[in-house]
């Protein structure tokens, strides 16, 4: 940092990242990140959905949590609705988030492909 400009950057820089986590939104996701999740890749699927949220403006909060209780489906991605209703994504990747983010929160249509169902038939 080498001016107020620079500290005021940084500043707004942080209060997007809070209101992406604490806002009114009409999704909320949630990412698996205890050390199974971790192990698995969840950090790489987590920094991909901030920054595409940010970059693209969905309206949606991304959060973090422990165990989910699935470890061998992790990484795994809850996206709740405002009606509170859970879809859950698992064996996540970057890529296979950014296409969930474009089909369920842009276009409201969920990724049948990469939810716990697809791998349960």
């Amino acid at each position: 940092m080498k001016s107020l400009a620079d500290l005021q950057a940084l500043r707004e820089q942080a209060k997007k990242r809070l209101e992406m986590r604490e806002g009114d939104a009409d999704y909320r996701i949630v990412v698996g990140m205890a050390t199974c999740g971790i192990a698995a890749g969840a950090r790489p699927v987590l920094n991909t959905l901030v920054e595409e949220v940010a970059k693209h403006g969905y309206s949606c909060t991304v959060t973090q949590t422990g165990c989910i209780g699935m470890c061998t489906l992790e990484p795994i991605v809850e996206v709740y609705d405002k009606a509170g209703q859970k879809t859950t994504y698992v064996l996540m990747d970057p890529d296979k988030a950014v296409r969930m983010l474009e089909s369920h929160i842009r276009d409201g249509k969920i990724l049948d492909e990469c939810t716990i169902a697809s791998v349960r038939k």
